[in-house]
């Protein structure tokens, strides 16, 4: 993966593509097969289910803005990425001695403090290894790295499932092993590196220390799609509805990763061709025209084509955001601006969920998923229409 493009990548940024590979093993293990246990094991609603995952991300989120700023403060990325990758992998198997939705709330709260800790300063130091041209393909093969991982670990929950344990909370408690094999693989392979020094002729200026207007606005953008992204727990759960089998429920997550690890490079290297903004655009549509099509899925091969198609927008857009964001901020600050991006669409993520699991309870999956794909499109329009302002900024060095 890393000699797609013009010249390998920095070897650190590969490095750290493994060490989301493996922490994704884990946490892929547990996530598909969630769903079915809060509904059906711990007698959990939909609503409960979307408050978990939006308190769970919004928590994620405001650690993100913490540890992005420390990062950047104390000039060490990787202390912090260390630490929390080491407190997701302790925390996530816990949920195998859950007893309630309530415990699980608690245990998916303290894996995403581990996910927000790491967050800001892994990408910041991934921005600084990677040069302006290889950004895009940087965060490309990270997020393939990441969605490998995630299609890799339901294979080896079902296979666990299907041939050698009989419950998911077994499944639960081996996620521990890849979990803290990411964490030494961090520790001990990926060397740190300073922040970058600031661009001295920035088109667009800023006083030292603050943040360009561009990165507000395109943060912004990106925080009213995310009232559009509620939890990909919902699909799974229109996946049962609709009659896919419980074990079938993992091999149906891998496939979505699949889709994301294979078109993650690609997705980012457009963007380095063609601009971010048309590439995030194109994945913003490709989410509003999946959305529509759960909306109306009645049937197991339905939601597999759709699992399949909707994993493209995350190949568009992953490794798209996180280059733009990059691109828009110097070095110094890149670690705030991570924590702050990531912030803002976590934030926004607990309405979202939360809603749509009302809607659902009270209108049912139609008028959800209708209702996402619709906000979908607004936001993409929003992107094209502000495009001017950003130009200059996604050409900066």
């Amino acid at each position: 993966m890393a000699r797609i493009g013009r010249k390998p990548l920095d070897r650190g940024v590969v490095v750290l593509g493994w060490v989301s590979f493996l922490s994704d093993v884990a946490s892929d293990m547990i996530y598909p097969l969630l769903p079915d246990f809060l509904t059906r094991t711990l007698g959990a609603s939909p609503a409960a289910l979307g408050l978990i995952e939006g308190v769970a991300e919004s928590t994620a989120s405001l650690a993100k803005a913490g540890s992005g700023w420390w990062s950047d403060r104390v000039g060490q990325r990787k202390r912090f990425a260390v630490i929390g990758y080491m407190i997701a992998a302790v925390a996530r198997p816990l949920i195998a001695f859950a007893r309630s939705w309530g415990d699980v709330l608690a245990i998916r709260f303290a894996d995403r403090v581990g996910k927000g800790i790491r967050t800001p300063p892994r990408d910041a130091l991934i921005a600084d290894l990677a040069s302006h041209g290889d950004r895009g393909r940087a965060f490309g093969l990270q997020r393939a790295m990441d969605n490998a991982g995630a299609f890799a670990g339901p294979i080896v929950a079902a296979i666990l499932l299907k041939f050698f344990v009989a419950h998911e909370r077994t499944v639960f408690l081996l996620a521990l092993v890849p979990g803290l094999a990411a964490a030494a693989l961090l520790l001990f392979r990926v060397p740190d590196r300073a922040p970058s020094a600031p661009v001295a002729d920035r088109p667009d200026t800023a006083p030292a220390g603050s943040l360009p207007r561009s990165f507000w606005i395109a943060t912004s953008i990106f925080a009213v799609f995310a009232l559009a992204n509620s939890t990909d727990a919902f699909l799974l759960l229109r996946a049962r509805d609709a009659g896919v089998p419980l074990w079938q429920t993992p091999l149906l997550w891998a496939l979505f990763q699949g889709v994301k690890a294979v078109t993650g490079v690609p997705g980012g290297a457009l963007s380095d061709r063609i601009g971010r903004l048309p590439t995030l655009a194109a994945g913003w549509g490709v989410y509003a025209l999946s959305y529509a099509g759960f909306a109306l899925a009645d049937s197991p091969a339905a939601i597999w084509a759709l699992f399949a198609f909707y994993g493209l927008f995350f190949g568009l857009t992953e490794g798209a955001e996180r280059a733009l964001v990059a691109d828009l901020v110097a070095g110094p600050l890149r670690g705030r601006a991570f924590g702050i991006f990531h912030a803002a669409i976590g934030l926004a993520a607990l309405p979202a969920s939360i809603l749509f699991g009302v809607v659902w309870k009270a209108l049912g999956p139609r008028v959800a998923f209708s209702i996402g794909a619709a906000l979908a499109l607004a936001s993409a329009a929003a992107l094209l229409v502000f495009r001017g302002k950003m130009r200059i900024s996604e050409k900066r060095p």
